[in-house]
């Protein structure tokens, strides 16, 4: 019997591992991120089990970074056990930009020379808001850690290697536990896509059946943590659809000679931005409106000439609909508001007219709807091969720009061009990465068995740590969970890739890609990156390493 003297104590263990973490600076596309999983393999090496057992750590290349220098990795690591059953747990080690930090940059990954600073700068100022007010008591209490990366998510990283480590120490233990350690999270998941795709080899050599995962993440609670300590049953997903609207240019002494671009874009922007109507919906939630995330004028030098293109790129988030429904959505919402503003705009030109006496003018063309793919074909009957030759140019020209809505939008323009399209038009599709909405399925036994698993294990922490572990539905952050265990349908792939100027945003799954229910339980924070960003340390190093145990134990004894 394990009285509570024998019982692991995961808080130093686990402090430790998240700091030596947080202070290797691993920022999305720099050479840290590349040269972090050094350290990680490290840091599983000092592990006497990985000593023994060397061939159960995997580094797998995922993608170029730092300007094409450098391979960014994925760590795999195992600890066997008895029988196939395994438990998959994953986290991401790449961290935001420190800009935001300002003068305290050169901290940004030194959390305890930080937390003085920021206790310093935020106690000699007068009149905080409510949030540095907030801010400030929590340093003040050593509960709160910050530090680039150490909320989101290398303290997830450190309790599943934590646990890890534990679990390898046990004599009789049963099944097995794999944890995944990717780059890319905070940028396109390139890291856990290149995983998923590499796993039925791997995952077969090793004989293992994965029955459940937890991906790590961190969620984020201005309280006491009550809806911070949680289970996530799903992750929202995201489209980002744009429209690239061209109007018939004229001098502004003459407006209704032809039509702004702008004339269309606004109506689009009034019919979408922050529309509660356009919400999705699933699991009896509700996600929030689509935002636009961009929307510009292209020209780029001064003139009295109405606008002719206008690009907009918007965020919208799902639960239930598939990509294929959304997208029909988006393109059927902007042809209606594109044809209202050309209704709107015919009247004033009638009422122009009629005010100085004149004759109405003639009228506008119709709208066009145009699919990426149907510019493209535009583009070689205008131009044949040669056309279509230019426009992979500027594909090649831009594939080193990490913004996806500009490489999209010279990409979009450069079709366009080619094309000689005219307007009224608007051309839609997609400008990012498609994240699947994901969610555990009731009506599965798999799934069934792995919650039930979670709840009896939940129900012994709550127990020993006093504490209560909550619910939750969806995931309101973008993760890695849109791939993990998961992938997208094949139907939505084609419609995906038809609409998306750049291939390589087009998430294509290997056909044997693994598929298995996942959760997310991770550590709980605030203003997630962020200048104060911080982590609530007794949980993320004690309670979250613990809980990982008993869930193992639940689901693999």
């Amino acid at each position: 019997m394990t009285t509570p003297e024998d019982r692991w104590a995961p808080y130093a263990r686990t402090a430790e591992i998240a700091d030596r973490l947080t202070r290797f600076g691993s920022v999305t596309g720099s050479a840290g991120e590349a040269d972090i999983t050094g350290l990680i393999v490290d840091i599983l090496r000092e592990i006497p089990y990985f000593q023994d057992n060397p061939d159960n750590i995997a580094v797998i290349d995922s993608h170029l970074v730092a300007g094409g220098s450098r391979m960014a990795k994925s760590v795999v690591a195992l600890v066997r056990g008895r029988d196939r059953k395994t438990l998959a747990m994953a986290g991401h080690f790449d961290v935001v930009s420190i800009e935001n930090y300002h003068d305290l940059k050169h901290l940004a990954f030194e959390p305890d020379a930080l937390c003085e600073a920021l206790i310093d700068d935020l106690s000699s100022r007068e009149n905080l808001s409510d949030a540095e007010a907030l801010a400030l008591r929590d340093f003040q209490t050593g509960d709160f850690i910050p530090g680039r990366g150490l909320l989101d998510m290398k303290s997830g990283d450190a309790a599943g290697i934590a646990f890890l480590e534990h679990f390898s120490q046990q004599p009789d233990r049963q099944g097995n536990v794999v944890l995944f350690l990717t780059p890319d999270e905070e940028r396109n998941s390139c890291g856990m896509r290149s995983l998923r795709n590499a796993l039925p080899d791997l995952i077969t050599r090793w004989g293992l059946t994965i029955v459940g995962g937890v991906n790590l993440d961190a969620s984020s609670d201005t309280g006491n943590g009550e809806i911070g300590r949680a289970i996530f049953h799903g992750s929202v997903g995201k489209l980002l659809p744009f429209a690239l609207v061209a109007g018939l240019p004229t001098h502004v002494g003459y407006p209704f000679d032809g039509i702004s671009a702008h004339a269309i874009a606004s109506e689009i922007m009034q019919a979408i931005e922050a529309n509660s109507e356009l919400c999705d919906r699933g699991m009896r939630e509700t996600a929030p409106p689509p935002v636009c995330l961009e929307a510009r004028d292209v020209r780029d030098i001064y003139e009295v000439t109405t606008p002719e293109h206008v690009w907009m790129a918007f965020n919208w988030l799902v639960m239930g609909k598939s990509c294929a429904e959304l997208m029909g959505d988006f393109t059927n919402i902007v042809e209606d508001a594109g044809n209202r503003a050309l209704e709107r705009f015919t009247g004033n030109a009638a009422r122009y007219a009629t005010a100085n006496g004149q004759a109405a003018p003639a009228a506008l063309p119709p709208l066009r709807m145009v699919t990426v793919a149907q510019l493209r074909d535009m583009a070689f009957a205008s131009g044949g091969s040669d056309a279509l030759d230019r426009i992979d140019a500027v594909a090649i020209e831009t594939a080193q720009d990490n913004n996806p809505l500009n490489r999209t939008r010279v990409l979009v323009r450069a079709m366009l061009a080619e094309a000689h399209l005219r307007g009224p038009a608007v051309i839609t599709g997609m400008a990012g990465l498609h994240y699947p909405a994901v969610h555990v399925d009731m009506a599965k036994d798999m799934d069934r068995e792995f919650l039930d698993a979670i709840g009896r294990a939940r129900t012994t922490i709550e127990g020993r740590h006093e504490t209560q572990i909550c619910d939750r539905g969806y995931f309101m952050g973008i993760s890695d969970m849109s791939f993990f265990g998961h992938t997208t349908d094949a139907g939505d792939t084609e419609i995906i890739a038809a609409s998306t100027p750049i291939a390589e945003l087009v998430d294509r799954p290997v056909d044997n890609a693994l598929t298995y229910p996942v959760v997310n339980i991770g550590p709980w924070g605030r203003e997630y990156h962020q200048r104060h960003e911080r982590l609530y340390a007794p949980y993320a190093y004690c309670v979250l390493p613990d809980f990982l145990a008993e869930i193992a134990g639940e689901l693999l004894g």
